[in-house]
C-alpha cells in the first residue's frame, strides 16, 4: 500500500485499518485502530496480529483462514467477529478483508474493522425489553386488543384465556362489536367515537355472562393516530365489583338479617313520602317490637337470639308487598313501609296478617319458641309530616300496643305522646342521677318462718328525682339497661348495702345477711369478682353474710364467664340464691349444676296459694325437692296471714312481703322488729 493512501487512512480515525504480512506481522496500525483496540502504532507494529487482538478460542480458526487465502485464494469473508483489546476486554467489529501485492511482489493485507460495540448494546436492550415485554404481557392477567377505528380486532394478547368471550379464531379479523351482546358492544362503539376525537385514555365498565359465572370488567381504550388504530386494554374487576357491592350492602343493610337498616329504610320513607304527596295517598309506617325477646336473648343465648332475628327477618319479607319496605331498626325493631294506601284498613289488613304469622311457633336448637310481636301504626299524613314525626309517633304507638298486653297493634293517637315524653324525660334525668345522689337503696326484710325472728334484708334500688319525682324499678330500670348504666348502678347498689350491713350488725349484735340481685349485664363485667370481693373487705362483711340474687335468665346464657364467675363467688363464701324459680324453663338441671344455697319462689306462685291447688302443689314440692338438695327455701311476696301459716305449715324457711314489712330505709330498719 503506498503511502497516500496511509496518509488518508491515518486521517480517518472513525475507521481502524490494520495491515500485516505473510507472517501476519503488523505493517500497519492506523489511529482508528489505535482507538478502537487500545495498542499504539509503535506497539503494534512488528507484532503478529494474532498476539494483539485475537482472542485465544479462535486464533487457530483465524491462522487457518489467512493461510488458506493466502495459499489457495479463498477470501475470508467479511462478517462480525469478537475481538479483544489491550486492555483484555471484548469488542465487537465489523471486519472486511481486502490483499495487496506490493512492488517487490510481497502480499500484504488489510483488515478494515468498524466498531459494533454500540449496536450490540442497542440490540441487546432492545431484545431485553423485547423480552420484558413479553414476560410482562404473561404474568399481567389483562387482555390486550388492537383494533380498527371500526372495532376489528388486528391482534391480541391473553395469558389466560380464561376471560376470553370467544376463542381467537372466531374474533380475529372480525369486529369486535359484533362478537359481543348488543348492549356491551354498543358502549363499544359510543367510547371508540369518543376516543377518536379527543386525546388520552377513555375507560367504561361492562359486564358478560360468561361459563364461570357473570364476570365484571374495566376496558381501558385509546387512539393511535399516526397509525388509526385503537388499544383496547380489558381487566378482570370482579373482585372489586364484589368488594364494593359489599360495602355497599354492609352500608345500606342489616348484616345479620339482611334487610335493609335504619339509614336506608327510613331514606326509602322519605321518598314514599315525596310520591305519597304528588299522588294524594297514604304511607303508612309500622314500628314492630319482638315481644320478650330480650328474656329469650338473656335466657338462651345470643346465638339463639341471633337465629330468631333471621327467622323473624325471613317471615317478615315473606309478607311485605313488592311495592313495600321492611327493614330492620336495631336489636329487635323492625320497620314496615307501606306505600301507596287509600286507607288505613289496607295497614290494618297487613298487622293483623304480621301477627298470625308470628303466632306460630319457631323452632330453633330443637326448641319450639313462641315470640309475638307489638306493633304501632302512624299514617301519613294524619300522624306526621316526616319520617322523623313518622317514626316517632309509629314508636309511640308500639309502647301503647305493649301496655294493652302484647301481641297486638295499635295505631297512633296523640296521647301516645305523652308516654313517649315521659320516656325521653326519664332518660335525660337519668344522666347524671348516680353522680347526683338521686338513688337510694331500699330494704325489705326477711323472716324466719319458725321463730318469726328477721334474718336478713333484699336490697332494693329506688330513684327519686326533683324533676319527675318517684320513678319506679319497672320503669327506670329497662331504660338504664338500654343507656348502660346498669353496672355502675349496680355497683353503687351493694357498695350501699355492704356498708349498710355492717352497721346494722354492730347495732342488732346479731348476725345478719344482705340479698343483692345481679343482672346479666353485671355477669359480662370482667371485673365483678373483683368488685364484690374489695367491696366485701372495705365494708368488713364476711363473704357468708352476702347474698346474690341471680335470675335463671343469666344462667341460660350458657357463657364460660358466667361459670367461671359462680364458681369463684362460692369457693368466697358468698351464699347463692336462685330468683324466681318456677318461671324459667330448667331449673331443676342448673340446681344440679351450680352450688345454689338458697331458692327463692317467685311471688306469682304465692299470690293464690290458699286458693290455687296447682299453684299449692307446685310450692310444697318445690320446698321439699329443695330442701333435700340441702337449701334452704324462700317465699317472697307474701301478703296475708293465710300465705304465711299455710307456708309455715309446708316447712318454708324464710319468707318476705308486705305481711311483715313493704321496703323501707335503712334507717327505719335499724328500729325495725317483728310484729303480727
Amino acid at each position: 500500500m503506498n503511502d497516500p493512501l496511509h496518509h488518508l487512512l491515518d486521517a480517518v480515525d472513525a475507521i481502524a485499518v490494520q495491515g500485516y504480512d505473510e507472517n501476519r506481522q503488523v505493517v500497519y496500525w492506523n489511529k482508528g485502530s489505535e482507538i478502537l483496540y487500545g495498542y499504539t502504532s509503535k506497539e503494534a507494529l512488528g507484532r503478529k496480529l494474532e498476539d494483539l487482538i485475537i482472542p485465544e478460542q479462535i486464533k487457530k480458526s483465524v491462522i487457518a483462514g489467512i493461510k488458506n487465502w493466502l495459499s489457495n485464494g479463498v477470501e475470508i469473508p467479511s462478517g462480525e467477529l469478537l475481538l479483544r483489546r489491550k486492555d483484555g476486554k471484548n469488542i465487537f467489529v465489523h471486519s472486511n478483508h481486502v490483499k495487496f501485492t506490493n512492488q517487490y511482489n510481497q502480499k500484504q493485507m488489510y483488515c478494515i474493522d468498524i466498531n459494533l460495540s454500540d449496536l450490540k448494546h442497542i440490540e441487546a436492550q432492545a431484545k431485553l425489553k423485547e423480552h420484558m415485554l413479553a414476560a410482562t404481557f404473561e404474568v399481567i392477567p389483562d387482555l390486550f386488543f388492537l383494533m380498527e377505528v371500526d372495532g376489528t380486532i388486528i391482534d391480541y394478547h391473553a395469558s389466560n384465556k380464561v376471560n376470553l368471550y370467544a376463542s381467537p379464531e372466531d374474533f380475529i379479523g372480525k369486529s369486535m362489536t359484533d362478537m359481543l351482546p348488543s348492549e356491551v358492544a354498543d358502549k363499544f362503539k359510543s367510547n371508540i367515537v369518543k376516543v377518536i376525537t379527543q386525546e388520552g385514555v377513555i375507560s367504561f365498565e361492562y359486564d358478560l355472562v360468561m361459563p364461570q359465572g357473570v364476570v365484571y370488567f374495566e376496558a381501558r381504550i385509546t387512539y393511535l393516530a399516526n397509525n388509526k388504530q385503537i388499544i383496547a386494554i380489558i381487566r378482570d374487576i370482579t373482585e372489586q365489583h364484589q368488594a364494593a357491592e359489599s360495602i355497599k350492602k354492609h352500608a345500606y343493610y342489616d348484616t345479620l338479617t339482611g334487610l335493609p337498616n335504619r339509614f336506608l329504610a327510613l331514606d326509602r320513607l322519605s321518598q314514599m313520602l315525596t310520591e305519597a304527596e304528588r299522588n294524594n295517598e297514604k304511607t303508612a309506617v309500622l314500628f314492630l317490637d319482638l315481644d320478650d325477646f330480650k328474656k329469650v336473648n338473656d335466657s338462651l343465648g345470643h346465638e339463639v337470639g341471633d337465629k330468631l332475628l333471621i327467622e323473624s327477618a325471613t317471615r317478615l319479607k315473606k309478607i311485605v308487598r313488592k311495592e313495600d319496605t321492611v327493614g330492620r331498626l336495631g336489636g329487635d325493631e323492625f320497620i314496615f313501609l307501606l306505600r301507596g294506601l287509600s286507607d288505613e284498613l289496607s295497614a290494618l289488613s297487613i298487622a293483623e296478617n304480621l301477627l298470625r304469622t308470628f303466632r306460630n311457633p319457631f323452632k330453633i336448637d330443637g326448641r319450639e319458641l313462641i315470640l309475638t310481636l307489638s306493633i304501632g301504626i302512624a299514617m301519613f299524613p294524619e300522624n306526621g309530616k316526616d319520617t322523623s314525626e313518622l317514626l316517632r309517633n309509629a314508636d309511640a304507638a308500639m309502647y301503647k300496643a305493649k301496655s294493652l298486653g302484647r301481641n297486638t297493634y295499635s295505631f297512633f293517637t296523640k296521647e301516645m305522646n305523652v308516654n313517649m315524653l315521659r320516656r325521653l324525660e326519664i332518660e335525660e334525668q337519668m344522666r347524671g342521677a348516680l353522680e347526683r345522689g338521686e338513688f337510694d337503696v331500699y330494704y325489705q326484710p326477711q323472716i324466719d318462718t319458725t321463730n318469726k325472728q328477721i334474718i336478713g334484708a333484699e336490697a332494693l334500688l329506688r330513684w327519686y328525682n326533683p324533676a319527675l319525682g318517684n320513678v319506679t324499678p319497672d320503669e327506670f330500670i329497662p331504660i338504664a339497661a338500654h343507656m348502660g348504666l346498669i353496672v355502675p348502678i349496680g355497683q353503687f347498689v351493694l357498695k350501699r348495702a355492704l356498708s349498710f350491713l355492717s352497721t346494722w350488725q354492730t347495732k342488732q349484735q346479731n348476725s345478719l345477711r344482705i340479698a343483692v340481685n345481679l343482672s346479666p349485664r353485671q355477669f359480662r363485667d370482667p371485673l365483678l369478682f373483683d368488685f364484690i370481693e374489695r367491696s366485701l373487705i372495705k365494708a368488713n362483711v364476711s363473704a357468708d353474710k352476702l347474698e346474690l340474687e341471680i335470675t335463671e335468665g343469666v344462667l341460660m346464657i350458657g357463657q364460660t364467664y358466667i361459670d367461671e364467675a359462680l364458681i369463684k363467688l362460692h369457693k368466697l363464701g358468698v351464699k347463692l340464691s336462685m330468683d324466681d324459680f318456677g318461671t324459667g324453663y330448667s331449673s331443676l338441671s342448673y340446681l344440679r349444676q351450680y352450688a345454689f344455697d338458697i331458692l327463692k319462689i317467685d311471688r306469682s306462685f304465692i299470690t293464690d296459694i290458699t286458693s290455687n291447688k296447682a299453684d299449692y302443689d307446685l310450692v310444697k314440692a318445690t320446698i321439699a325437692m329443695a330442701q333435700s338438695l340441702g337449701l334452704k327455701v324462700i317465699a317472697e311476696g307474701v301478703k296475708t296471714k293465710e300465705q304465711f301459716e299455710l307456708l309455715n305449715q309446708l316447712k318454708c324457711d324464710y319468707i318476705q312481703g308486705y305481711y311483715f314489712s313493704k321496703p323501707i330505709t335503712a334507717k327505719q330498719l335499724l328500729n325495725f322488729s317483728v310484729t303480727f
